[in-house]
């Protein structure tokens, strides 16, 4: 589908937002050395932030698209300005991510209301694009500030796009009317959702399916970085050259996020989710035992791991809506994404705990491996629940009419 004038402002506001989301991965090789942090310290203030998050989607999930914008944007700018040490690194970035959650889960909601069934895939992917895009601009703006001027103007510069966002999603949802779905007599969100096998199936996917992706993209840009330094580059360069390439993976997952929602309202959802999260764990279990090799391969193993990784978070949204009546669509989402985020919040500090264990103290680690198989057992898991959902019958998807 095109992006109409609505979605396209929608998914701009949306990059905005997220584009502070990398930025502390981004610079977080220096960040071990400046703050003093072990691997087990660095992967905490990314398990606040994802748990900040976590909350933040069921708290906001039931307020205002634009009061989570402008909150975002101070807190963004908070971050910038003031995150200069672990301590306030860590109460500063979960401050952020307690803020953002009124953008994704709404949105959600707001295109399910909007799109019909057999455009919705592809509305749902866009918007999942959009926070891809973000997380490549907050990598492609923190490589060169932090060689300009360090991690504290990489952080200020990244800050900067929430506040463009807020003023974004003020023109174009000003006018968006607030529907509001009654529940249905006699039915009760035990019934909605938690006694709904299929919907409790996506929702344990895309918790395992979390896990997976927020532990990689908390501590790939660090691993890249380590990949550039084995081969000879010095430590700000290294740092630099990896949120380039880190950004490129990102882009991918745009590319899928935009494409495999489109996809799976041709082909069906179960065989697109089958697929990806078996593609994305088969990455997962190789791509840490890569630090050696030719940065080219590093570059190709994890373009494919950027677009696996993600390709399937369109799809699994989207089967959601489709699983849950519309009354209890926003309890359905919160849940998922507090489990999701949730799971996501856990999985980088046991990726720095599992690099501190396979490797000797220091800032450098060496064995990245076994702390990637970590992330590929969430992968696997991710492919159990999507062979287990039952067959799309794809035809009747397209001849559904919208119900909402």
């Amino acid at each position: 589908m095109r992006l109409d004038g609505w979605l396209l402002a929608v998914c701009a506001a949306r990059t905005c937002m997220t584009s502070v989301f990398m930025t502390y991965a981004a610079v977080l090789p220096v960040l071990r050395t400046e703050w003093g942090m072990s691997g087990t310290a660095a992967g905490s203030v990314s398990t606040g932030f994802q748990a900040g998050y976590a909350v933040s989607l069921v708290v906001f999930s039931a307020l205002v698209f634009l009061y989570s914008a402008w909150l975002s944007a101070v807190s963004a700018l908070a971050f910038g300005f003031w995150a200069r040490s672990y301590t306030t690194g860590l109460v500063l970035y979960t401050l952020v991510a307690l803020s953002q959650g009124g953008t994704y889960t709404t949105a959600i909601m707001l295109i399910a209301d909007r799109y019909p069934r057999e455009r919705r895939g592809a509305a749902v992917g866009w918007l999942i694009a959009s926070s891809s895009a973000g997380y490549a601009l907050s990598l492609l703006l923190s490589g060169p500030s932090l060689a300009w001027g360090g991690y504290e103007t990489a952080f200020v510069v990244s800050a900067c796009g929430p506040v463009v966002g807020v003023v974004v999603v003020w023109l174009v949802l000003r006018g968006t009317p607030n529907v509001v779905h009654p529940p249905g007599t006699g039915v009760r969100f035990g019934t909605a959702v938690l006694k709904n096998r299929p919907a409790m199936r996506l929702i344990l996917g895309y918790t395992f399916h979390s896990w997976e992706l927020l532990g990689m993209w908390a501590w790939t840009p660090a691993f890249v970085a380590a990949s550039f330094a084995v081969s000879g580059a010095g430590s700000v360069r290294a740092v630099e050259l990896a949120s380039y390439v880190s950004a490129s993976f990102h882009l991918m997952g745009l590319a899928a996020s935009s494409s495999m929602g489109r996809l799976s309202d041709g082909l069906g959802r179960r065989v697109v989710l089958l697929g990806l999260a078996a593609t994305s764990a088969a990455c997962s279990l190789a791509f840490g035992w890569l630090i050696a090799a030719p940065i080219a391969v590093v570059v190709v193993v994890g373009a494919l791991y950027g677009f696996s990784a993600l390709g399937d978070s369109p799809v699994l949204s989207t089967a959601l809506t489709e699983a849950v009546s519309a009354p209890y669509l926003g309890a359905a989402l919160a849940l998922r994404s507090f489990l999701g985020f949730g799971a996501g919040a856990v999985a980088p500090i046991v990726f720095g705990r599992i690099l501190d264990l396979t490797n000797v103290p220091g800032p450098s680690p060496t064995t990245w491996g076994w702390a990637f198989v970590t992330l590929g057992l969430g992968g696997l898991a991710a492919a159990y629940c999507a062979r287990g959902l039952a067959p799309d019958r794809v035809k009747a998807l397209r001849a559904t009419p919208s119900v909402r």
